[in-house]
């Protein structure tokens, strides 16, 4: 009998078509899961990560909430088209407190990646609140009701919480000074000698132009002017060209 003809035979028996495939399935997993569990480290760490601060992590929340992923990805692949328009290509690390990661695979709109600080907050409230009027050819919605919708600030520990049992490492300090540190960060005379002490590399300033109110577009420009700006990309590339 060929081998032809005995795949023949596998084909046309279901039961053994279905312990066939079962095979293959758990061969492969086992190839590509097992040796994760030997590999000290999976994700190269870099210096400057840091789990991200209360308000920029509601603002994450926002993004996903809004479906702001679907049309913007946040993975810069090593070509050198996308990195001469994006920037460095995205290190895995930086995607390591991201549950889940916005990565993406369909580009509506530009990579987001590093967007942190390529424009100013009153671009990204004019931006968010009338795309066209900065953008005139952008098919984006408007999102005007960021600017009047106000955060509640105490729902912000549960978040941290919960990002804290997936592995991000939130303290109990972070975690017991969530509310404070997310009104300081957007407020300029609060005192943030504490908020600075347990995040480093932050912003602190009223993001949408109105220090009246605590609001969604604060949180949402926060979020999207630290993207890309944590990791010292020039160190990187130094100690990479040490290897």
């Amino acid at each position: 009998m060929s081998f032809l003809d005995k795949h023949q035979k596998l084909e046309r028996n279901l039961s053994l078509m279905f312990v066939g495939s079962l095979l293959a399935v758990l061969v492969g997993g086992i190839v590509e899961i097992a040796p994760l569990f030997y590999v000290k480290n999976t994700i190269e760490k870099v210096e400057g990560m840091r789990p991200y601060t209360p308000l920029e992590l509601a603002g994450r929340d926002i993004y996903i909430r809004e479906g702001c992923y679907v049309c913007h990805s946040q993975m810069i692949r090593p070509f050198r088209d996308e990195v001469e328009r994006y920037g460095h290509y995205s290190l895995a690390a930086e995607s390591m407190y991201d549950h889940p990661f916005q990565w993406g695979s369909k580009r509506t709109g530009p990579d987001l990646a590093r967007v942190g600080g390529r424009y100013s907050d009153e671009w990204h409230a004019q931006h968010l609140k009338d795309p066209k009027s900065v953008v005139p050819e952008s098919i984006m919605p408007k999102y005007s009701f960021l600017a009047n919708a106000e955060i509640k600030p105490e729902s912000v520990t549960g978040h941290l919480k919960a990002n804290a049992v997936v592995g991000v490492p939130y303290t109990e300090e972070m975690i017991e000074n969530a509310v404070a540190d997310l009104k300081a960060q957007a407020d300029p005379d609060a005192d943030t000698d504490g908020l600075e002490e347990r995040y480093q590399k932050i912003s602190i300033r009223d993001f949408d132009g109105n220090p009246d109110a605590l609001t969604e577009l604060d949180a949402l420009i926060a979020y999207l002017q630290m993207l890309g700006t944590l990791v010292d990309l020039e160190a990187y590339k130094q100690e990479e060209n040490l290897r």
